[in-house]
This record gives structure tokens, C-alpha cells and sequence, in this order.
């Protein structure tokens, strides 16, 4: 079960946004007075919900409960394929387990609706990111899930950047920056998708993830 957030995630000093960072959620802070304009939203964002239900428990919601019907048997053949099944030696993914597997899609589907997000985005988001690989780290040092930046944690939150391998933790950042970047950019999701990228104006990134959502979209069991 991924650990309690505490208060410090919601009430943390500073911000960030486009324009405020380089494009996208792998940018890096430039500072001043721009990033302090837009800690107020994205805090704003952050306090909209407390601490999460855990992860864990059996699924009270029947859209939860029917998200996770349609999208879990591809979910595992995904990671199957991802893995290596057939090839001797290969390493098996974090998420092979089962419970693991259940664990992360409810987080997936309870981050992405506090968020106002489609858990199919939010799902096909993480496979073209990081293969759903917790402790992946790009070379401009992303973590996680949904590839988050280190600087992040600290001006939202004045939170531990290791905290970002927390399954958790990484979504509820990931969503959140996602959410903001669909709110600067009116709701065109190509955008919103380009900026958390880092390639605002650039449409590879936007159409991988969107034939990603398109996918888990029309899954079934």
C-alpha cells in the first residue's frame, strides 16, 4: 500500500508552470517572480483532495470497478510482452504480481478522476513515459511512473525528490501537472500533452500518447 501523504504535499511554498520552467514536466525551474505567479494555481490544484483511500482495498466504485475489468487483462499482456516472457534470463517487470498490478490501475484510475483526468490518458501517458517502470530515470534525471522531475517536489511541496518513486506520490504530481498544463492550454490536450513533454508545438509525443489512450480505451477483457 503506497504511504499516507501528508499535509506537507498540499500546503508547500513556490510553483511551477509553463513559462515558468522550460516546457514540460521534465523542464528545469528558471525562477523568479513567474514561478511564484503560478505557485498559487498549482497548490490550489494539490489541496483539492486530502489523503488518498489505500490503493489497496476492493473497489467500492462500479466505473472503478468496470475500468479495471476491461483494462487488466491487457494490462498484464502488455507487461508480458514488455518483459520478455519467452527469453531465458530476461528481468521480470515490478509490476508482475498480480496485487502489484491491481494496486497500481487503482491508483492509476484514483489519481487520474481527482485530477479530471481520463485513467486511459493517464495509463497510456505512463506506458509512452516509462514502460510503467516505478524506478525509471531519464537522462535528465525524470523519476518514476509518470517521469517526473526532482525539482518539482521541492517548490510545491518542500518534499523529498526520492519521494517520486512512491507509485502514489508520482501519479499524484504527474496528474496534477498534466491537469495544469490542460488548464493553461484551454483544454487542447495536444498541447497540454507537449508541454509536460518539454515539445510544445512538436505532435510525436501527443499522438504516441493519444494512440496509447486509444488503445486502453477500446480494451476489453
Amino acid at each position: 500500500m503506497a504511504p499516507r501523504l501528508g499535509p506537507s504535499l498540499w500546503r508547500g511554498s513556490g510553483g511551477a508552470g509553463q513559462h515558468v520552467i522550460a516546457p514540460g514536466a521534465g523542464g528545469h525551474p528558471t525562477g523568479g517572480r513567474p514561478l511564484r505567479c503560478r505557485a498559487a494555481a498549482l497548490r490550489a490544484t494539490l489541496a483539492q483532495a486530502s489523503e488518498a483511500p489505500p490503493t489497496n482495498a476492493a473497489p467500492t466504485d462500479p466505473a472503478q470497478a468496470a475500468w479495471l475489468q476491461r483494462v487488466h487483462p491487457l494490462f498484464t499482456r502488455e507487461l508480458q510482452k514488455r518483459r520478455g516472457a519467452d527469453t531465458p534470463g530476461r528481468m521480470a517487470h515490478e509490476l508482475d504480481a498480480p496485487g502489484l498490478r491491481l494496486d497500481f490501475l487503482r491508483t492509476v484510475w484514483y489519481e487520474s478522476r481527482r485530477a479530471g483526468l481520463d485513467p486511459d490518458l493517464v495509463l497510456g501517458l505512463i506506458e509512452v513515459e516509462s514502460g510503467w517502470r516505478k524506478f525509471a530515470v531519464s537522462h535528465a534525471g525524470a523519476r518514476g511512473y509518470m517521469q517526473v522531475m526532482p525539482f518539482w517536489p521541492r517548490v510545491l511541496a518542500q518534499g523529498d525528490p526520492a519521494s517520486l518513486f512512491d507509485l502514489q506520490v508520482n501519479l499524484r504530481f504527474g496528474c496534477v501537472i498534466l491537469r495544469h498544463y490542460l488548464s493553461l492550454e484551454k483544454g487542447d490536450l495536444a498541447l497540454a500533452l507537449g508541454r509536460y513533454n518539454g515539445s510544445r508545438g512538436q505532435w510525436a509525443y501527443p499522438q504516441a500518447v493519444l494512440a496509447a489512450q486509444k488503445k486502453w480505451a477500446q480494451a476489453g477483457p
